[in-house]
Parts: structure tokens; sequence; C-alpha cells
């Protein structure tokens, strides 16, 4: 521990700094605000986003205040291996996007949500599900980063946890409101270049202030044997599994992601994701290592919640204005998340629900989507701040909604790619695999007594969780036939161990159990459809809202015959006719 009493920046230093941060992305929106505004480019920017601009967006957006806030939570739980299982798996997630992203910039070009796609590929049944999953999802995220922010302004500064919430909500939706995804891309750049100086100036800063590395010879007593394992089973088992599953479900079903890959030059879309990958891990684990530190310390983090470990390690051992540099960067990364959030959702609402089932595609009007969207943003934000009063655990929301989403996994991934796929069969396996997620995460069944068998039926599920987790990645690279050797092997490998215990980590298994049942049930109602969907379609049922102000501006994407069409067929209309021949 610090010999000298953490410090705070005062009220005077917090407000000054928000008012310089949030100032200066709110005028970098505005005049990035046109006179008349484009519905499309408020949702995905035109498709064009560069590589600098686009990687440095997908770093930003996967780098939120909570992932530096959990990655430290790791470190102090779990040991040193902690914030590896944290930022590693992490970061190869980000990797695995890429293969299925050009998969589906491929059959959707010009799309703004997956949920869109979902809709011209089954109907609004998939459609809603995937929409709606994706706002709490993207509600509880924009929350987790509220919670993150009243933390550091309530440890830092005279301002209350409250206070704090509301000053960070009113300062990201400020600049997000006037030119949605435009502004959030544009601003993640800043923001993630400003991060990455910060980490990379502070984190060792910290070390040195602690008297690293006498500090972890003096404090190793301070750890368990199993914190002091770099091959730790628990931290393993408890999160670096889970995280595995988690992740790999933001990276299929998070409407952020995919507004960036919807965003980026398809052929930008692989060094992004592979830049963005690179720099999400160094400045996670980095960042985690901090919570590491501050266990070998005997750190104490106060009430227990070592959600407050970043802000009061930085407070006592930084000087004033390396202490102001940590709290801009953690204002950046919950920023650059949160406005990825209120993007997502404005999206959904203004394509998903008035674009395709309120107005209808051909008459939308893209004025009054744009409002749409920005009344979103208002009403998602004020959500956000009244649930994070309750101040959940960062650590434990993450997971959540990460396992929730595993569900989902299956059903998208094989609707771009497997013909049979029907409505039913998506519907139906996202709902099981939700089903039976939640009484195992919250360990509602009774496994004790003359239930041991409803262990063992977790456990095999679980067991299939983990040949559908690794057969879908080795599918993304390599293929389908490398992907049924890989998910059988590892689920044949995995067991003879975890057939019998693995219902005991309730985490784990419960996003095991979301994938499993999801894809079983998705994979029986579809197989024997006699129906086989024509993905060229897809083109002409997504596509921009806004063509006539794109005509207005010479700047027409509309060039190919599948995209000239689509004006003709995307509509309700067209809709039906295709599906009297080519939709399940």
């Amino acid at each position: 521990m610090s010999d000298t009493e953490p410090i705070q920046l005062g009220a005077v230093a917090v407000i000054a700094l928000m008012v310089v941060f949030f100032g200066g992305t709110f005028l970098i929106s505005f005049r990035i605000r046109r006179r008349r505004e484009n519905a499309d480019d408020f949702m995905t920017a035109g498709n064009r986003i560069g590589f600098g601009i686009s990687a440095a967006s997908m770093t930003a957006t996967w780098i939120w205040a909570s992932s530096m806030y959990a990655s430290a939570s790791s470190g102090y739980t779990y040991g040193i291996s902690g914030p590896i299982h944290y930022g590693l798996w992490g970061a190869l997630m980000i990797l695995f996007i890429y293969p299925f992203g050009k998969r589906i910039r491929e059959v959707a070009p010009k799309a703004h949500t997956l949920a869109e796609v979902m809709y011209a590929r089954h109907g609004r049944g998939s459609q809603l599900m995937l929409a709606s999953s994706n706002i709490v999802g993207s509600l509880i995220s924009l929350m987790s980063n509220f919670i993150a922010g009243g933390v550091l302004i309530s440890m830092l500064s005279p301002f209350n946890f409250v206070q704090g919430v509301i000053a960070i909500a009113a300062g990201v939706l400020l600049y997000t409101l006037w030119s949605g995804f435009r502004a959030s891309v544009l601003t993640d750049f800043i923001q993630v270049m400003a991060m990455l100086a910060t980490v990379v100036i502070v984190v060792p800063v910290i070390f040195v202030a602690a008297d690293f590395p006498a500090a972890f010879e003096t404090g190793a007593a301070n750890l368990t044997p199993e914190q002091s394992n770099f091959f730790s089973s628990e931290a393993f088992m408890n999160q670096g599994a889970p995280y595995i599953a988690a992740v790999l479900a933001y990276a299929i079903g998070n409407q952020t992601i995919a507004q960036r890959l919807f965003a980026v030059r398809k052929d930008l879309i692989r060094p992004t994701f592979i830049t963005a990958t690179v720099g999400y891990g160094a400045m996670v684990i980095g960042v985690g290592m901090l919570g590491v530190l501050a266990l070998y310390l005997g750190f104490e983090p106060t009430g227990g919640n070592t959600d407050n470990l970043i802000p009061e390690m930085a407070a006592s051992y930084l000087p004033f204005a390396l202490l102001c540099l940590v709290f801009v960067m953690i204002i950046g990364a919950l920023a650059s998340t949160a406005d990825s959030d209120l993007s997502a959702m404005s999206s959904i609402v203004m394509a998903d629900v008035y674009g395709q089932n309120i107005a209808g595609k051909q008459r939308a009007n893209p004025a009054v989507m744009i409002w749409v969207g920005r009344i979103t943003m208002i009403a998602a934000t004020a959500l956000a701040v009244v649930f994070a009063s309750f101040e959940f655990s960062i650590l434990d929301l993450l997971v959540f909604v990460g396992a929730l989403w595993g569900a989902l996994v299956f059903p998208v991934i094989a609707s771009f790619y497997w013909k049979k796929v029907t409505n039913v069969g998506f519907v139906v396996g996202a709902l099981a695999g939700i089903a039976i997620f939640i009484p195992v995460r919250f360990e509602l069944f009774p496994y004790g007594g003359g239930f041991f068998a409803l262990a063992i039926a977790v456990d095999v599920l679980a067991v299939l969780g983990i040949g559908v987790i690794f057969g879908l990645m080795a599918f993304g690279f390599f293929g389908l036939r490398t992907a049924y050797i890989v998910g059988v092997v590892t689920a044949v490998a995995a067991a003879p161990f975890a057939i019998g215990t693995l219902h005991e980590y309730a985490t784990l298994s419960g996003s095991l159990v979301a994938y499993s049942a999801s894809t079983i049930l998705c994979f029986f109602l579809s197989f024997r459809s006699k129906r086989e969907f024509d993905f060229s379609v897809i083109k002409e049922r997504t596509g921009d809202f806004d063509t006539e102000h794109r005509h207005a501006l010479g700047d027409d994407p509309e060039t190919d015959e599948t995209a000239q069409a689509a004006d003709t067929v995307s509509g309700p209309a067209g809709a039906r006719t295709a599906n009297s021949t080519t939709k399940e």
C-alpha cells in the first residue's frame, strides 16, 4: 500500500476535464453534421469508412471502461492469469469475427443491422428476436459504462455516484445525438489514441511507484496457491472459459460490432479486425495488471468492490497530472462504447422497428427516421441512468450478456451459410437456448439427491456446447469439414473431464448449454426443409433508405444490378413476392 493518502482531483478539476473532453467531442460532432441529414449515414456512415478510422473505432468500441475495470478485477481475483484470460480471449474473438464478417458483407453489402438481414432471410420472428436481444444487451452495456463513470467520479471528486452517472450520460448523449454513428466513429479515433498514450505512460509509472519488482517478492504471501499459479484451473474455469464463450457471442450477435462491419469498406475488413485484435489485447492486459499489482500489495478496494481498483490505485500512486490522464483515459473508454451502444440502439429502432415494420422500406421517411433515432438515444440514456443506480457488478453483467447472446450464435451464423435454416428453427432454437441458460446460470436446477441425472444431462449439453464453439471457430477460417472434425474431437476430449463436474461451474455451463440447445433445435427443425433459400435476394431486400438524397449528392452507391433492384423489391410487397419462391 502507498505511504501517502489517496488524492482527489477535486470538483473544479473534474468539471474542467469533462467540459474539455465532452465539449471537444461535441464540436467535432457538430462540425460533421450536415444541413440535410442522411438516414443511412446516421446509421452506417455510407459503408465507406477507411482503415484508420475503422480500426480505431473497432478497438475503442471493444475497449470500454467496463472491460478495463473487469480486467483489473480479474487480476485481483484470479492472480496473474486473470488479465491474460480476459484480454487474450477477448482479442482473439475480434480476430474470429472477420471471416464471418466477410460473408455477411458479401450477402448483405448495404444492410444497417443484422436484424434487418434476418428479416430478409426469414421474416419478422427472427428479426425481432435479434433486434430485441441487441436492445437489451446494448442497454446493459450502456448501464455498465455509466456505472464505471459514476465510480470514477465518486472516487476522484466530491461528487457522489449518481451525480457522476448523470454527468457521464449527459456528456455522451450531447455529442452522439447530433450525428449518430458518424460522430461515434470519428470521436473513437481520438479517444483510442488518448487511451493508448495513457496506458503506455500510466501503468509503468504506477508499477515503479509501488516499488516493482520488490512488491512481487514481498507480497507473494498475499496470494492463494491458485492465484499464484499461472495455469490456475480456477481462473480458467471461472474466467477464461466463460469468456471464450461469451465474447464469441458478443462478436456475432452484437449490433455495435455489426454496425462497424457494415460501415467499413469491404476490402478493409481483414486489416481492420487484425489491428483491433492487437490493440485490444495490449491495452486491456496492460491495465489488468494493475489488479495483479493490487493483489500483491494487499490493496483493499473500498467496500471490497473491485470496480474501485483502477481509480483508487491511480489516486494512491500517481501525481495530480497523471491522475488527470487516467481520468481522461477511463472517460474516453466508456464514452467510446456508450456512444456505440446509443448508435446501435438507434439504428435498430430506425431500420427494424420504423423502417421495416411500421412504415415499410419503400414508404419510410428518412427525416422521420433520424428523429426516431434521436428519441431512441434519449430514452435509452434515461433508462440506463435509472438502472445504473443499482450498481450491479460489471464483470457479472459482461458474462451474463455474452452468455445470453450465445443462444443466437449458431442460428445467426447458419442463416448466412445454410440454405435450409427456417424461421421456426431460428426462433425456437434461440428461445430454447435462453430458456435453459437461465436456470443453469442461476443454479435453479436441483442437482442433489435423486436429481443427479439432471446434472449429468446438463453436463452432456455443456460438452456438446464446447464442440459447437470450437467447431464454429474452425468453420470461419477453415471450412465445414475441418469444423466437423474440430467440434467432434474437442467434445470427445472434454467429455471424460467435464461430465459429472461441469455443472458445478454455473457461469461456464450456462453459456455452453445455451450454445448447444439452440444449435440442436435449430438444426433438427431445419434440416428436413425442402425449400432452399436464394442468398442473392438479400441484396435486393436490404439497402439504402435515403436513396433520393444520395442521388442528389452525386454519391450513388447503387451501381450494380442487384443494388438497383433493391428499390423495387425490398419493400414489404417485394418481400412478399420473393417469399413465394425463396423463403421458407
